[in-house]
């Protein structure tokens, strides 16, 4: 036990001082800078803070790497220091093509199928830096990984069961026929800082205990990034991130069992690895295609406006309205567009009386007197109209746009329809008159 805690403490050493793990850091401080500027720019409000959103990120990552650590431990899957590198010059590649890629089932995947191919040429590529890589490669223990993959995934799922609703952004997205409609933007990532087992044979004394996979008493420490990505225009976050997280794990399970298989025979090494790549990339296929194939939610009925999302201690939080609710009156008047709300909200400038509908159809009445100090406006965030002048590109971030801050918006060419031009004449003089809101009608 205290050479296993001495080698714990030399990997916690190792790992503070190699790059990888601050690159990752500074991945999702950019990822989460840039998520607060697209919603200043959509909703012009920021409803997360990129500063509180890293800070969860980095204990909810630290908390989830120690119990995949322990449970890598206990099943003895091991890791040699060269084949860390190799894992993240693949991980790295990949994130160039798409940010999704940064995910260990696709690089262990890969590595499986390279591991395959390289077989068939024993002899090539023993010298240099790239023999030692390809020798790393060679000795790599591919279904002892893709079952450290499945245990990530599961963490995946829990997390995005646990934080994924929080997490939701609010779009404005172009529709099928032209029209602005509401969405969300589920997108999160966590960095895990993992301790593995250095294999047996390379002087380390054996485990305490008999671990399924083989292991020796010595650790090594291998930081990664897991997340997920989701777009909806048909469903509320909660019930969003309860539906991706079913889906990764039961991913995870059915890889777990196919490369505990496959390190018991072989042969199965190249079907859990094409399993672990085809049928994650699967899962991100079939979400896309469902959200195609179903009608947007977030528009506005012929009666009343529809929340999209509500700002965190707002008067609208205290009053209980959550998104999904329709607003049907402010202080009596009927709502049948967003100008609306702000002339209601004027007629009583101490008092504010609503009737809103829940998302079971149902009516229920609220009210709130209004302070000296209090903020101006409500704190809704209304579903978009469908002449919204700005919208967000209904596509997966970039690397590259999250590194030059690019929000990925894009103003519309009929913004200014004559319903947009209204609109942003009341926006224009909306500063000189201090009782108005100073976003557009968008928000309440």
């Amino acid at each position: 036990m205290l050479e296993l805690l001495t080698s714990l403490g030399t990997a916690v050493i190792h790992l503070l001082i190699q790059p990888y793990y601050y690159i990752a850091l500074l991945f999702i401080a950019l990822y989460y800078r840039r998520q607060v500027a697209l919603e200043r720019k959509l909703i012009h409000v920021k409803q997360h803070s990129w500063g509180a959103e890293t800070w969860r990120t980095i204990w909810s990552g630290l908390m989830m790497g120690l119990l995949v650590s322990l449970a890598a431990v206990a099943l003895g899957i091991s890791l040699p220091p060269d084949a860390v590198i190799c894992i993240w010059i693949v991980s790295l590649i990949l994130m160039l093509f798409r940010v999704r890629y940064l995910c260990f089932a696709y690089s262990i995947g890969l590595l499986g199928i390279m591991q395959f191919i390289f077989s068939f040429f024993p002899d090539q590529l023993q010298d240099g830096t790239a023999g030692r890589l390809v020798t790393a490669l060679r000795e790599m223990d591919i279904p002892a990984l893709l079952v450290l993959a499945a245990l990530l995934h599961l963490a995946e799922a829990l997390l995005a069961r646990w934080q994924g609703a929080r997490l939701a952004t609010p779009l404005f997205l172009a529709g099928k026929r032209g029209k602005v409609v509401g969405g969300y933007q589920l997108e999160a990532f966590w960095p895990l800082p993992l301790f593995l087992l250095i294999p047996s044979g390379t002087g380390i004394s054996d485990l305490p205990w008999q671990p399924l996979l083989g292991g020796g008493l010595g650790l090594v420490s291998l930081p990664v990034i897991i997340g997920f990505s989701e777009m909806t225009q048909s469903l509320l976050p909660g019930r969003k991130a309860a539906r991706t997280a079913g889906r990764l794990l039961a991913y995870s399970t059915l890889l777990l069992g196919v490369s505990l298989l496959a390190a018991w025979w072989s042969p199965l090494t190249l079907v859990a690895a094409l399993l672990a790549l085809l049928l994650h990339e699967g899962l991100s296929w079939y979400s896309a295609l469902e959200e195609r194939s179903t009608s947007p939610s977030f528009v506005h009925p012929p009666v009343g406006r529809k929340v999209l999302a509500v700002l965190p201690g707002s008067p609208a939080q205290e009053l209980g309205i959550l998104p999904g609710e329709v607003l049907l009156k402010v202080n009596g008047v009927l709502l049948t567009d967003a100008a609306q709300l702000h002339e209601a909200l004027r007629m009583n400038p101490a008092y504010c009386k609503l009737e809103v509908q829940n998302r079971e159809g149902e009516s229920k009445y609220l009210q709130r007197p209004i302070y000296d100090g209090d903020h101006h406006q409500l704190g809704m965030i209304l579903v978009p109209e469908p002449d919204e002048a700005v919208t967000a590109e209904a596509k997966p971030s970039s690397i590259f746009g999250i590194i030059g801050m690019k929000t990925g918006t894009r103003t519309r060419r009929r913004a200014l329809s004559a319903g947009g031009l209204q609109r942003a004449n009341t926006a224009a003089a909306q500063p000189s008159q201090p009782d108005l809101p100073k976003q557009e009608p968008a928000e309440g």
